[in-house]
């Protein structure tokens, strides 16, 4: 490399939009460190996810330019995937047959509860094709995409599906705590081992992109991580304080991706907001119900299995309280990618059925953005 190659690397990192990027992950990360330590002087549950993500998440509607890169986010994503393939052991795999069950119970709920929610946005004055996009209970980024495809208002989607997957990992935290009574549940009594996986972390998200598989970040060390632990070769296990900071990292992330919604914004959203995640755990709840009551299926596994958050979210709740792990995040893969793969055949039937009526007669009455 020439002397001159070396030196204009160097001006590209020292750039005015390398050191803002820059400062605004050390910041984000700073006020995470305060929120964390804070949450735990206090003794809150999950004190090291949900402190950065509610410091981060106040910081970001106040303006302040917080930022975690999504590169950053996938490696501690990945740290959280090989902490759940290494919940695999040699004898887990028998158990996989039996949750196709609870999983066909899963998919019906997920269809009422995305009709339900359709019905509150329709009646909140969205258009049909906004309504179902926003109130389906996942995969929020390809939501987005796809509904303003099809030809929905990828704001209202993007405002409807942020505050569902908001409000859900600000309040379902908090009850499983207290159902569980004890706030100090990130723990491990197992020695670390494995650690050297994390060193292969970027490799392994770079093939599990390459395959496309969805939620690359998470789904593909955890694949690794299962493989060598369902083996008996290797299971990941890190430390407790290890732990505290990918919790850090996550938190921060979450809250710092709220950045550009305003206060003004999530007043006027909050209620239909409100109002259409309670619908949708009111419905899932009742499909918990249904695992637990038919299938046998513990009621708090089937509760968190059966959650509307956000799969990492929901996966860093399952590990830190230790609620079936595995169980709970097939459940939130099977949501997701069932989401991502119907979606795209509803978005066809509406294209073919009702574009022309959601863009002429069907607009909305009392306009939500």
């Amino acid at each position: 490399m020439s002397a001159a190659t070396r030196l204009a690397r160097i001006r590209e990192q020292l750039s005015p939009g390398r050191i803002r990027q820059s400062r605004s992950i050390v910041l984000s990360l700073a006020i995470g460190a305060i929120g964390g330590v804070g949450f735990s002087a206090l003794n809150l549950p999950l004190a090291w996810m949900l402190g950065p993500l509610v410091v981060n998440l106040i910081a970001a509607m106040r303006g302040v330019q917080v930022r975690i890169p999504e590169s950053f986010r996938q490696f501690f994503l990945g740290v959280l995937g090989l902490v759940l393939g290494g919940q695999v052991t040699p004898g887990l795999f028998s158990e996989i047959g039996h949750w196709m069950t609870s999983a066909a119970v899963l998919i019906v709920g997920l269809a009422v509860a995305t009709t339900v929610g359709s019905m509150w946005y329709r009646r909140c004055g969205m258009t049909r094709t906004s309504a179902w996009f926003s109130s389906a209970p996942g995969a929020m980024t390809a939501m987005i995409l796809m509904g303003e495809k099809a030809g929905g208002d990828p704001r209202q989607v993007a405002i409807a599906q942020s505050l569902r997957a908001l409000l859900v990992v600000l309040t379902l935290p908090p009850l499983f705590v207290w159902w569980a009574h004890d706030p100090d549940l990130v723990r491990s009594h197992m020695a670390p081992d494995g650690l050297w996986l994390i060193l292969l972390l970027p490799l392994i998200i770079a093939v599990a992109k390459r395959l496309r598989l969805p939620t690359p970040g998470l789904l593909g060390p955890m694949l690794v991580a299962a493989a060598l632990g369902g083996t008996g070769l290797v299971q990941f296990h890190p430390a407790n304080w290890a732990v505290s900071i990918m919790l850090w990292v996550l938190g921060s992330a979450i809250g710092a991706r709220f950045y550009g919604l305003t206060l003004s914004q999530l007043r006027r959203h909050i209620v239909h907001a409100g109002v259409a995640t309670l619908l949708t755990l009111a419905v899932l709840g009742v499909t918990a119900l249904a695992m637990h009551w038919l299938l046998g299926v513990p009621l708090p596994v089937a509760l968190l299995a059966s959650a509307p958050g956000g799969i990492g979210e929901m996966a860093i709740l399952a590990v830190t309280l230790d609620i079936d792990p595995l169980f709970v995040t097939f459940h939130h893969l099977l949501r997701l990618t069932g989401l991502i793969l119907v979606a795209p055949y509803c978005l066809a039937f509406m294209e073919h059925r009702f574009r022309g009526r959601d863009s002429i007669t069907d607009k909305p009455d009392h306009p939500t953005g």
